[in-house]
């Protein structure tokens, strides 16, 4: 998924509220700005009149002046699952290959589900009035929100991952 671009105000149009941008938003909002260029054998009303100052070479134009500091752009980095995803598919299907609408909705799936489990923990903390989720909730989560022998499947292969885990 492409990072989120940054809004700009496109000229002689207001600034929407609080909406997701449409496609074509983003893609008019990233467009470089056209720069004027002189049509060809026309100069521009800047050099016609000579101007006894001298103007800085392209090369001064560059370097940073001392105190400014250019701001580097940061990908945002997005969390997901794609590369454990592909890790699974390898061991249990390594000739096969995945597509990357598919791995997208894999990945969709995946945050779902952990939303749900995570809800659903969460509440069965509440009702027993303790202010941690401890493995208990979440198996017991897992069991309702799973449904049949793939909620046992599931059980059993996290108190195996959580065995593993604390004897390491």
């Amino acid at each position: 998924m492409a990072p989120k671009a940054e809004k700009r105000p496109v000229a002689g149009k207001k600034p929407m509220a609080e909406k997701s941008p449409s496609p074509v938003t983003i893609v008019a909002s990233m467009a470089p700005k056209a720069e004027k260029r002189p049509v060809a054998g026309k100069k521009p009303m800047a050099e016609k009149s000579p101007s006894p100052e001298k103007k800085p070479s392209k090369s001064e134009n560059k370097l940073p002046k001392e105190g400014d500091k250019k701001s580097k752009k940061h990908k945002k980095s997005v969390e997901t699952y794609k590369i454990y995803l592909f890790k699974v598919l390898k061991q249990v299907h390594p000739e096969m290959g995945i597509s990357s609408n598919a791995m997208g909705i894999m990945n969709s799936f995946i945050n779902d589900l952990f939303e749900k489990l995570a809800s659903e923990a969460s509440k069965l903390a509440r009702y027993s009035k303790k202010p941690t989720i401890t493995s208990r909730e979440i198996q017991t989560a897992v069991k309702l929100v799973i449904p049949g022998e793939l909620a046992k499947h599931a059980v059993s292969e996290g108190t195996k991952a959580v065995t593993k885990f604390t004897s390491a």
